[in-house]
């Protein structure tokens, strides 16, 4: 330890050594890469994505299902059961078969519906 802080300080003319400007620029790149990273890691939610929290998520969470576990919302799942496109999606929220919750317009719009279909669709593959 006692080197590395030797590297620190200054010579008799008031310059720091070049290891010592190596060693700084070290902590300062280590240290403001990982803050880079962190700020990149900040992800925007789709507002599909709110919308599925708020009315899907309770039975389907992460895209599972409680109530009938073999019918998820996982794309060979969805399309072994002919659910191929967002307009599929919003057709089974409007008319559902048993078990599941029906969401009409007043509801969830169709234009929330719509999000909230295209968001099945890419975050569940």
């Amino acid at each position: 330890m006692e080197y590395y802080l030797e590297r620190f300080h200054e010579t008799k003319e008031g310059e720091m050594k070049t290891s010592g400007k190596i060693g700084v620029l070290v902590v300062a790149v280590g240290l403001a890469i990982p803050a880079a990273g962190l700020h990149a890691a900040e992800k925007v939610e789709s507002k599909g994505a709110k919308l599925f929290q708020k009315h899907c998520a309770v039975c389907h969470p992460n895209g599972g299902n409680i109530i009938k576990p073999a019918l998820t919302l996982h794309k060979k799942d969805i399309e072994a059961h002919g659910v191929k496109t967002a307009g599929d999606i919003v057709g089974k929220m409007r008319n559902p078969g048993p078990g599941m919750t029906r969401f009409d317009t007043k509801t969830i719009s169709d234009k929330d519906a719509k999000e909230i279909a295209q968001y099945i669709l890419t975050a569940f593959k």
